[in-house]
């Protein structure tokens, strides 16, 4: 019989701020944080927007720690602490060897590794530092919060491009189930805000160019929409065997029930016709869970605001759920995509609305796709209704699908 896991603690860094309450805070009032990009550096890149995490991590990593870290690893840290900070956990009395971390990136340090390029070609391999390779390594976010806490359980981070955050939830939920462990801190990290990286995906024509309009720039499912754009940040959440955290009179904010994984098989970037993968993913979610369609209250889409993928969601979501019953939203329209940190911070998002029972809009979203009739996309401002079980997708470059399902308890 597979074991109970439950969701004891949380923590978010990202453009709209950091702290799970802060970031909530901005979501439910619809604020965007896109911004221009200041400096030459952007003015060849069409895409000269991108959601940034502006703060200070002093408190938690040392300046010369931060010096050794690309930034995704810095933002992996403040999420955790305030993660394992939030579950209560008693790291004195706590059986280290049953704590595991799983922290994912999709792309790792990217600006580390541009950085570090650049110097080569200028000034030789003697420029290189001795940190580079621990700087751009993509599971050192995993190694840097064990390390810190001590936990000795497994240790490994996932990389599937934007549904990194997601695979590292459900895959830490099944170590648990199976006894793996008995507590899990998993999520994503990604910083992604560099030269090198939005060149990249501006050169894919997947990125916005409405950079006259930063924060009316990410537009899910409205029919002007042009591409996403860049956000940065982590997503981080102590996941817990229910009876362990029961025993420890945790606070318990909801329970991990489902978890659902496929492939497209199709296109390097694009979804296969009707979104087939993504139903697929979600449907294996719902059976994983016990579930029925119709016991669906939220989804928190991915929502990339890009004119192929956010029409696959929809077809794929119309053919499971129908068109009514459900509420769904893209709260990257307010984030930005953060790729590999995206589906964690959206699972923490499923998580708030089931706590507070109100759904984050989909803003920018005025003139909706045809296809989108008699669905509540949740337009512009948050909803207050029943929230009982919530639904994240997080669908990845290279056809990659991952869905986790998550019920209040």
């Amino acid at each position: 019989m597979k074991r109970r896991v439950v969701i004891t603690g949380m923590g978010i860094v990202a453009p709209n701020g950091v702290g799970i309450e802060n970031v909530w805070k901005s979501l439910l009032a619809g604020e965007s944080k896109i911004k221009k990009l200041e400096g030459e550096q952007w003015t060849d890149i069409p895409c000269q927007i991108a959601g940034v995490a502006d703060y200070s991590a002093d408190e938690i990593v040392s300046p010369k720690e931060q010096g050794r870290m690309d930034r995704f690893i810095v933002h992996a840290l403040v999420a955790a602490d305030e993660a394992i900070k939030d579950s209560g956990l008693d790291l004195e009395s706590i059986d280290k060897e049953r704590v595991g971390v799983s922290i994912g990136s999709g792309v790792g340090g990217s600006s580390s590794m541009d950085e570090s390029s650049r110097d080569f070609v200028a000034k030789g391999a003697r420029s290189i530092s001795p940190f580079f390779a621990l700087k751009v390594i993509p599971n050192m976010p995993s190694g840097h919060v064990s390390m810190k806490y001590g936990f000795k359980g497994p240790n490994m981070a996932i990389a599937t491009a934007c549904a990194t955050g997601a695979h590292s939830i459900g895959d830490s939920a099944r170590m648990i189930q199976y006894g793996d462990a008995d507590i899990m801190v998993c999520g994503g990290a990604e910083a992604g805000v560099h030269p090198l990286g939005m060149a990249g995906f501006a050169a894919m024509r997947a990125m916005s160019t409405r950079n006259d309009d930063p924060a009316g720039a990410m537009r899910p499912w409205d029919k002007s929409r042009d591409g996403f754009v860049m956000g940065e940040g982590s997503g981080i959440l102590v996941l817990e065997e229910y009876e362990h955290a029961k025993a420890r009179g945790a606070k318990i904010y909801a329970e991990v029930v489902g978890f659902g994984m496929s492939a497209d098989a199709h296109h390097i970037t694009a979804p296969a016709p009707g979104g087939e993968g993504g139903y697929r993913s979600m449907k294996l979610a719902l059976k994983d869970a016990g579930l029925e369609p119709a016991a669906v209250d939220y989804i928190n889409a991915h929502g990339t605001s890009t004119p192929l993928g956010d029409v696959g969601e929809l077809e794929a979501v119309k053919t499971l759920f129908g068109t009514g019953g459900w509420s769904m939203s893209a709260t990257k329209s307010m984030t930005g995509h953060l790729l590999g940190a995206a589906g964690a911070i959206e699972a923490i998002f499923c998580v708030l609305a089931i706590r507070d029972q109100i759904v984050p809009p989909t803003i920018n979203l005025h003139d909706v796709e045809e296809d989108a009739a008699g669905c509540d996309l949740v337009p512009n401002k948050a909803k207050e209704r029943k929230v009982d079980v919530a639904l994240s997708n997080s669908f990845g470059f290279g056809g990659t699908n991952a869905t986790v399902v998550i019920k209040k308890i």
